[in-house]
C-alpha cells in the first residue's frame, strides 16, 4: 500500500493558521472514459444487495460516530453497503463492483485471505498542506467529515478486531501503521497507546501473533521526546520526503505556504540517531527532479531504506509527462537503479528493485504494487469506519469506502467485500492483455489505483504499462548478466544481486521458478 505524502514544517505560531481547520475543495474534474467498459467478466455478475445496512455515510453532513460497544449486530456474511455509496462505486467502477460476483468465486476456489496489515489513521488533518497529497488534494474529500483524532473508545474496539481476526486466522504476525494525516500531531505520551491497545488484546485473544508496528510522518514533527518515546515502544519510523535538497521539496509546505524541508530534515538528522527506530524514507518519483541527484541526496540522511513511489495517477487522471511512446517513469528509475546497482556497496535498500529482483526470481512478493500477492491490508478511520487501501482514494469519492465501520463488522466480512475480494483473485482480476503478457507474474498488473478508469472501474493495465515494462526488462537483464559472471568467475567475488529480504525468501522457497521473461540485449 502507498504510505502518507504528506510532509513540511513544525505547526504555526500562536495566532498562525490552524492546521486542523478545513481546506478549500479541490475536487479535480476527471476525463470521461476513452474506451467502452470492459465486456468481458471472468466471474458472473455481482449480485446487487438491495438492503441498506445503515445511512449513507458519504451523503451531506457529518459521519454518524461509532455507535456504542456490545455485541456484535452483524451476524454471519457481509452486510449490504448503503444505497447511494453502493450507486456511486457501480457508477464509476463496474469493475469489480457489477461485474464481480463474490460467491461465485469462491465457488470458483478464490479463497479469501486474511488481512495482516492494519493502518490506523490515528488524526485526520495534518500541519502541511503539501499540494499534490492523495488524502487532501485528489478526487475523494472524505477527511472533512472525519473527526480530527481517533479516540480511545474507537481505538479500544480497533484492537478488539484486529485481535480476533489474528487469532481466527492464527496469523503468525500483523502489521500496524500509524497514519493520517500526521499522527505524530498525538501528544508524545499518547503516541503510542493504539499500539499498546492492540498487543494487548492480541496477547490475550492470539499470544502466538507478533505485532509489528510504524508510524509514517512528514517528519517535521520529531522531536527526541516523540523520537524517544516511539522507541521504547518498539515502534519504527517512516518519513514522508520528496528529495533531499530544499528544491526537491517546495510542493511541501505548511498551511501559511511556507515550506516544509528544514524542520523535515531536522527531524531526520535526529532519527538517523536512532538506526534500531528508523524505518526508511519514501520519495514519490518527480520528473522534474534529477534523478541520480534525488538518491543521493536522500543518502545524506542515512535511510535504511528508500522507497521510490510512482505518482497516484489513472488513466482518466495521467501522471505529468504521460504521453504515448515515451517512458520517463522508466528513465527517471533506471537512472537511479543504475546507480545503485553499481554502486559496490549497498548504502541503502529499495524496496522497488529488490521486489522486482525477487519475483524475477519467483520469489513470493511483500508487496501489493507489483506482483499477483492478494491485498492483504485494512484501513481503520479516526470515526471508526473500515476502508479498503486509501491510495484508492485518488480515484472517485468514496472509491475505498466499504460501508463498514468497527461496531457493525467484522474483519472476515471485509475479505468478502467486492472491492477487496477483487484484489485478491491474482491473475483473475486482470485485463485480458495483462494476463497475455509475458510479464505477469512480476508486474502483476500494476498498482491497483493505477489501472482505474473513470465508468469502467479497475481492470484496465496500469497507466504506467510503458514505463513497467522496460523497467522490469532492464533489471532483468542486470540480474542475469551478474548471475552470467558468477557462474562464470565461480572464485571471483560476484554482485551482490540478492537484498537481505530477497534472500531471506530464497532460503524459504529454493525451488520456486522464475518466469520466462526475456531482456533485451541492450538495456534500455
Amino acid at each position: 500500500m502507498r504510505r502518507a505524502v504528506t510532509s513540511g514544517t513544525p505547526l504555526p505560531a500562536p495566532g498562525g493558521p490552524d492546521p486542523t481547520a478545513p481546506r478549500a475543495a479541490t475536487t479535480p474534474a476527471h476525463r470521461p472514459p476513452a474506451t467502452p467498459a470492459h465486456a468481458d467478466p471472468v466471474l458472473p455478475a455481482h449480485r446487487d444487495p438491495t438492503t441498506p445496512a445503515h445511512a449513507d455515510p458519504a451523503g451531506p453532513g457529518p459521519r454518524p460516530g461509532p455507535a456504542a460497544e456490545g455485541p456484535d449486530p452483524a451476524g454471519p456474511g457481509p452486510r449490504p453497503e448503503p444505497a447511494a455509496q453502493r450507486s456511486r462505486h457501480a457508477r464509476h467502477a463496474p469493475w469489480p463492483y457489477t461485474r464481480l460476483d463474490v460467491a461465485a468465486a469462491r465457488a470458483a476456489g478464490h479463497r479469501p485471505h486474511p488481512i495482516r496489515q492494519f493502518v490506523l489513521k490515528t488524526r485526520s488533518r495534518c500541519n502541511l498542506a503539501c499540494t499534490y497529497c492523495y488524502v487532501y488534494e485528489m478526487a475523494d474529500q472524505g477527511w472533512r467529515d472525519q473527526p480530527t483524532a481517533m479516540t480511545p473508545a474507537t481505538t479500544a474496539r480497533a484492537a478488539q478486531r484486529i485481535a480476533e481476526h489474528a487469532a481466527a486466522h492464527d496469523l503468525p504476525r500483523i502489521d500496524l501503521v500509524l497514519h493520517g494525516g500526521e499522527p505524530l500531531l498525538t501528544a508524545p505520551a499518547r503516541l503510542a497507546a493504539p499500539v499498546d491497545a492492540v498487543r494487548a488484546a492480541v496477547a490475550g485473544a492470539a499470544p502466538r501473533t507478533r505485532v509489528t508496528a510504524t508510524v509514517q510522518t512528514n517528519g517535521t514533527l520529531l522531536t527526541r521526546g516523540r523520537i524517544a518515546a516511539l522507541a521504547s515502544a518498539g515502534i519504527r519510523v517512516g518519513v514522508s520526503l520528496d528529495g533531499g535538497l530544499p528544491a526537491h521539496n517546495t510542493r511541501r509546505v505548511d498551511h501559511a505556504g511556507r515550506p516544509g524541508f528544514a524542520s523535515a530534515a531536522r527531524g531526520l538528522r535526529l532519527l538517523a540517531r536512532h538506526p534500531q527506530s528508523y524505518a526508511g524514507v519514501l520519495c514519490v518519483v518527480d520528473l522534474d527532479h534529477d534523478p541520480v541527484e534525488t538518491y543521493e541526496s536522500l543518502l545524506a540522511f542515512a535511510p535504511p531504506s528508500i522507497g521510490l513511489l510512482l505518482p497516484l495517477a489513472n488513466w482518466s487522471a495521467p501522471p505529468p509527462g504521460h504521453h504515448p511512446g515515451r517512458t520517463p517513469y522508466a528513465d527517471w528509475l533506471l537512472a537511479v537503479f543504475e546507480r545503485w546497482w553499481h554502486d559496490g556497496v549497498r548504502r541503502t535498500r529499495i524496496p522497488l528493485f529488490e521486489e522486482i529482483i525477487a519475483l524475477l526470481l519467483g520469489l513470493p512478493t511483500t508487496t501489493e504494487t507489483l506482483g499477483l500477492t492478494p491485498a492483504a491490508t485494512a484501513v481503520i478511520e479516526t470515526d471508526g469506519s473500515i476502508e479498503q487501501a486509501d491510495s484508492l482514494k485518488s480515484a472517485y469519492e468514496g472509491a475505498a469506502a466499504t460501508g463498514m465501520t468497527l461496531d457493525t463488522h467484522s474483519f472476515d466480512q471485509l475479505l468478502d467485500h467486492p472491492g477487496l475480494a477483487a484484489r485478491q483473485l491474482g491473475r483473475d482480476a486482470l485485463a485480458e492483455r495483462c494476463r497475455a503478457c509475458e510479464l505477469v507474474d512480476v508486474c502483476g498488473g500494476g498498482h491497483y489505483p493505477h489501472r482505474y478508469r473513470a465508468g469502467e472501474g479497475f481492470r484496465q493495465p496500469s497507466v504506467y504499462c510503458a514505463d513497467l515494462q522496460p523497467l522490469i526488462r532492464h533489471i532483468a537483464a542486470a540480474v542475469q548478466r551478474a548471475a552470467q559472471t558468477a557462474a562464470e568467475a565461480p572464485t571471483t567475488a560476484a554482485p551482490t544481486i540478492e537484498a537481505p529480504t530477497t534472500a531471506a525468501r530464497a532460503a524459504q522457497a529454493p525451488a520456486a521458478q522464475a518466469p520466462a521473461v526475456h531482456p533485451p540485449a541492450v538495456a534500455s
